[in-house]
């Protein structure tokens, strides 16, 4: 019998198929009718995604454009809720397009029902988007 993954497990796991750029394995985390928020989307990005679909095709091209190289800083905190984690992170790598480092320290609310995720939240900067080259995800907006 497998031991049923936390809400932590889950996230780390899907930060290291995020290394590996496997984005198919990532939206695979994902409840056919998850949301994915992003409360502080600049004008012109989309600010909801609803759906594993949606989450799919938003993502499908990340790789393209984020090489993601580690996720050094990751704080997991468990809250009241035991199907909800609030993430503090720092992302880096670099931009594909224009060779330059990429630094991003994200925020996330998640929950997870029975193993898949139904709502993230990421509180990312806006002011990150207005960098050259920085127009790196959801190049359907």
């Amino acid at each position: 019998m497998t031991t049923p993954m936390t809400p932590a497990e889950l996230y780390r796991h899907g930060l290291h198929l995020l290394v590996k750029k496997d984005i198919p394995g990532w939206v695979e985390l994902w409840h056919e009718d998850g949301v994915l928020e992003f409360p502080f989307a600049p004008e012109g990005w989309p600010a909801r995604l609803e759906g594993k679909a949606a989450v799919g095709a938003y993502m499908r091209h990340y790789p393209d454009h984020v090489d993601l190289h580690d996720f050094p800083e990751v704080t997991i905190h468990q809250v009241i809720d035991p199907e909800t984690i609030v993430v503090e992170m720092r992302g880096v790598g670099r931009l594909v397009e224009t060779d330059t480092p990429y630094d991003m320290r994200y925020i996330a609310v998640v929950t997870v029902k029975d193993e898949l995720i139904t709502s993230y939240r990421d509180y990312w900067n806006p002011l990150a988007a207005s960098q050259p080259g920085a127009d790196f995800v959801g190049a359907d907006r």
